[in-house]
């Protein structure tokens, strides 16, 4: 059995070194950075309140990273681990006023190696990854103002919220879950009610600026939200099919932690522990774990809409915490000598796994030449124009990996509203995209490397 003093040292040791692995690990494996974080890296360096896909935090917290760590990829991988890491501290905050044994919350965030959506895909930043310490938090924060009514927790509360729906629209599930939680089982209290009143107001005004932008846009991003979830475009049985993929797919990503928190079980003694969630905290864990997942089925069957797996990936922070709250009268400790070796093969295949194919599969996004194809414009550039890029228009991925390997940092457009006629050679644009299409418009200097067209309008 491990020393109860010694448990938060080892927490600590396991957090700092998921941190370094993570970091080092696609750092040293990819020669560009993946998809998602060049697509944030992109809407970064034009910062605005929302983009055509996502509302705006993740390009804010990027670009923040950018102007300290500027062109260097491994300060982006650090970023999406320095999230987890944060997630994994608010989780151990929470769970050690939960359970008596501290060895019950190491071995809660232990397990969550088991879901690949806490170790493997994590490298990639984007805003399923910003969303994990954002949930954790809120968690944390609402459960303090419920037990003390400190406003300040309250404040701290309506603001993670907002950063929460700047972040992923996803994140409305689980305020959801935390409402019905305070409506159905916080006893009739004046002072909560007012608290509750007060940062729901606090989250309103956060969010208020992303809300004008929406309505000034034509609900874009809604808009995408809509279509990548098929419901516009939707039919009978995807009322039912869509839901019942969803939970198909979600089960799927559960199996490894499933069968590992099981190994831990007393298995005969089960039946014993199958009863209802009768104390708050039992309440309080459903209402973040499964309450949310149960309202996206629900709504699945309502709209017909098909849930993509990333968007719930967050969702499973607390399952640890849940599933060992839950059945704590169930756990044999003495397997926790099993479970940690379980545990080790895990945290090291994950990230071997994760070198061996990002050094053996060939053609993916992060064998993409961006730093070579960036030299190759400059020079370009410097060979016909004397002024610097300052903008560079296209798709996210072609003109957003410009964006961040040029020196002058130029900034990102998906494209030019204006009319092209007034743009001057001051201006210093690139436009990215299909040649056949650049090639017939290009009013400037007109070249392609591989299959991507450049038009460059500068200054002679």
């Amino acid at each position: 059995m491990i020393a109860k003093k010694n448990i938060s040292v080892l927490f600590f040791l396991f957090i700092c070194s998921h941190l370094i692995i993570w970091t080092i690990v696609p750092s040293v494996s990819n020669l560009n950075l993946p998809l998602d974080t060049i697509e944030a890296l992109a809407w970064g360096s034009n910062l605005a309140w929302g983009y055509d896909k996502h509302p705006p935090l993740s390009a804010i917290v990027i670009q923040f990273f950018y102007l300290i760590f500027e062109k260097n990829d491994w300060a982006y991988y650090l970023l999406s681990q320095l999230c987890v890491l944060i997630s994994f501290f608010y989780i151990w905050k929470l769970s050690i006023n939960f359970f008596s044994n501290k060895i019950y919350p190491l071995i809660s965030i232990l397990i969550l190696e088991s879901i690949v959506f806490f170790n493997y895909t994590t490298p990639e930043y984007n805003v399923y990854v910003l969303q994990l310490p954002i949930k954790a938090s809120l968690v944390f924060y609402f459960w303090r103002s419920l037990e003390n009514d400190n406003i300040s927790n309250w404040i701290l509360t309506g603001l993670i919220s907002a950063l929460g729906i700047l972040t992923h629209y996803s994140f409305v599930f689980l305020i959801l879950g935390l409402f019905i939680f305070f409506i159905f089982f916080v006893k009739k209290n004046e002072k909560k009610i007012y608290l509750f009143i007060l940062s729901f107001a606090l989250f309103i005004f956060f969010i208020s600026p992303h809300l004008l932008w929406l309505i000034d846009n034509n609900y874009i991003t809604i808009d995408y939200a809509l279509n990548r979830s098929s419901i516009n475009t939707k039919n009978f049985t995807d009322h039912f099919f869509n839901p019942f993929v969803f939970i198909f797919k979600q089960l799927g990503m559960l199996i490894v932690f499933l069968v590992v928190f099981c190994s831990l079980l007393r298995l005969k003694k089960l039946k014993q522990s199958l009863k209802s969630l009768k104390d708050k905290k039992s309440k309080y864990l459903f209402c973040v774990t499964i309450l949310p997942l149960i309202i996206v089925f629900g709504v699945s069957i309502v709209t017909g809409a098909k849930i993509r797996t990333m968007w719930m990936s967050s969702f499973y922070l607390f399952f640890g915490v849940f599933f060992f709250y839950h059945f704590k009268d169930l756990i044999d400790l003495k397997k926790i000598k099993n479970f940690v070796y379980i545990f080790l093969f895990i945290f090291i295949l994950s990230p071997a796994t994760y070198l061996y194919i990002s050094v053996s599969n060939e053609f993916k996004r992060t064998d993409y030449p961006g730093k070579e194809i960036a030299r190759l414009v400059q020079s370009r550039w410097d060979d016909n124009f004397s002024n610097e890029i300052k903008i560079v228009v296209g798709d996210e991925w072609s003109a957003g990996n410009l964006s961040y390997h040029l020196d002058s940092r130029p900034k990102w457009k998906s494209d030019l509203k204006s009319d092209k006629s007034k743009i001057t050679d001051e201006d210093g644009v690139i436009y990215t995209g299909n040649p056949q299409i650049l090639k017939s418009i290009c009013p400037g200097v007109y070249g392609t490397i591989k299959p991507v067209g450049y038009c460059m309008i500068g200054k002679r």
